[in-house]
């Protein structure tokens, strides 16, 4: 999809998940997002039932897919048996259960939704963000520094891997996402003192 538009005009959609907001890391996120000159451009705090979290994540079969795919080669890694902790090898049927799992999750309490806009803004957040799997994120990123949760220790407790943070990882989704979750009055448009200098 081409655009027109200036680097420093993309945005993207960032939720910090309920164990990010109940360990206290609301602010040193958006400071990490802020002082990388990013620009915080909507932000509130939300408690979405589970609903709201369904209508969040992908339903098509290819993602669900995908989802029980990076169990699997988890479970391939650490020698676990998907048979033994899910009743199935199918991909499929996996990522339908992991789905669940993360539904329940980002239902257990408040989440702090927020629109980034900013020079790359979707590329620049994720590698804010570190790996998805906090585990494997280097020092230095938000899950990185802040949590130790992988997919064996989640799977084996039948839940989703908490991992802090959420952004949007492409254009489209980001647009998906920043509609479903703000009407377009809750997003403003103002200039960060420093833009000029920086960009």
């Amino acid at each position: 999809m081409a655009t027109d538009k200036h680097p420093r005009e993309e945005v993207t959609l960032v939720l910090i998940k309920p164990d990010g907001v109940k360990r206290g890391l609301i602010g040193e996120i958006i400071k990490r997002l802020e002082q990388r000159g990013l620009k915080i451009i909507a932000l509130a705090m939300e408690e979405p039932n589970k609903e709201k979290i369904d209508g969040h994540y992908p339903k098509n079969k290819e993602w669900i897919t995908r989802l029980g795919n990076k169990t699997l080669a988890t479970y391939e890694k650490y020698k676990v048996s998907s048979k033994k902790r899910h009743g199935t090898s199918d991909p499929y049927k996996i990522g339908m259960q992991v789905r669940k799992w993360l539904i329940d999750y980002m239902a257990s309490g408040p989440i702090v939704k927020m629109v980034v806009k900013g020079i790359h803004a979707i590329d620049m957040v994720r590698k804010l963000c570190g790996h998805t799997l906090p585990n494997m994120a280097e020092m230095g990123t938000i899950r990185g520094d802040y949590s130790v949760d992988s997919p064996a220790a989640a799977n084996s407790a039948k839940r989703a891997v908490h991992n802090i943070i959420h952004a949007s990882e492409t254009p489209e989704e980001a647009e998906h996402e920043i509609a479903y979750w703000f009407s377009p009055e809750e997003i403003h448009e103002y200039k960060r003192a420093e833009e000029d200098t920086m960009f």
